[in-house]
């Protein structure tokens, strides 16, 4: 037989079960209060997140890899990096970079322009790059150290000045060509190619770019979704490609 639950506990429960069904609805209240805000502000795209953060009173509002924090009366936004000082975490870094890792496994390498060693290939990075960029010039002139190095480099298009600009029309004359490694090279010496047209992915990757919070070129961004912002040496980069693969260990 079930024992008798004492009326001053069972009236706690109830309490304590009607108090969890408020909150709920309170969220869910806020929760749509902030997407309306953001469809106002951003019409074209809902947020791909919006949870309570570790602030009270405070969301996620999460697109890609950009996180904002919004008030719960939909009024207050805030940008920038929440860091847990008992725990020494950047918490808004690590919720970056599990969103970048899971955009990475989305993105589609046969729309990329691909350079790959000849050997074994122990590490992969993806960059956005802008074939008027000084340093993504640099960075492609050195491209057989990089693969000397067993680096696979995957490039995105991300020309900074934006769609219908000259860099833009280099970016979709290089991905519309046939050899398009051989017009890669060529463009970022600054020889001039022939105007193609064709279906491409350039606007595509650009749109990518912004999901991943690229403002600059080159970007490099590592599977497990790190960042590291402009040109970095290949034997440089080998080593931090190492240090995360052991930590990943």
């Amino acid at each position: 037989m079930l024992k008798k639950i004492p009326v001053l506990m069972f009236v706690i429960f109830a309490f304590c079960i009607s108090s969890l069904t408020f909150v709920s609805a309170d969220e869910a209240s806020d929760v749509r209060n902030i997407e309306n805000t953001f469809t106002q502000i951003v019409p074209d795209r809902k947020p791909d997140i919006i949870s309570p953060s570790f602030i009270p009173g405070m969301y996620e509002v999460v697109y890609g890899a950009q996180v904002m924090y919004m008030s719960a009366d939909a009024r207050y936004v805030i940008q920038g990096d929440v860091i847990d000082l008992k725990k020494r975490e950047n918490i808004t870094e690590s919720l970056r970079s599990n969103q970048r890792q899971r955009l990475i496994k989305t993105l589609d390498e046969s729309e990329m322009i691909v350079f790959k060693p000849k050997g074994e290939s122990n590490y992969r990075i993806t960059v956005f790059t802008d074939i008027d960029c000084g340093y993504c010039r640099k960075l492609h002139r050195e491209m057989s150290d990089y693969l000397a190095e067993g680096i696979t480099v995957r490039y995105m298009a991300f020309p900074r000045s934006g769609v219908n600009t000259k860099s833009y029309y280099k970016a979709v004359n290089v991905w519309c060509a046939k050899d398009k490694h051989d017009a890669m090279t060529k463009a970022k010496s600054g020889q001039a190619l022939p105007k193609q047209e064709c279906e491409n992915p350039v606007e595509e990757q650009m749109a990518l770019g912004e999901d991943f919070g690229v403002t600059g070129t080159p970007t490099i961004v590592f599977d497990n979704g790190e960042v590291v912002p402009g040109y970095v040496p290949a034997i440089r980069l080998h080593g931090i490609l190492e240090q995360i693969k052991k930590t990943a260990l």
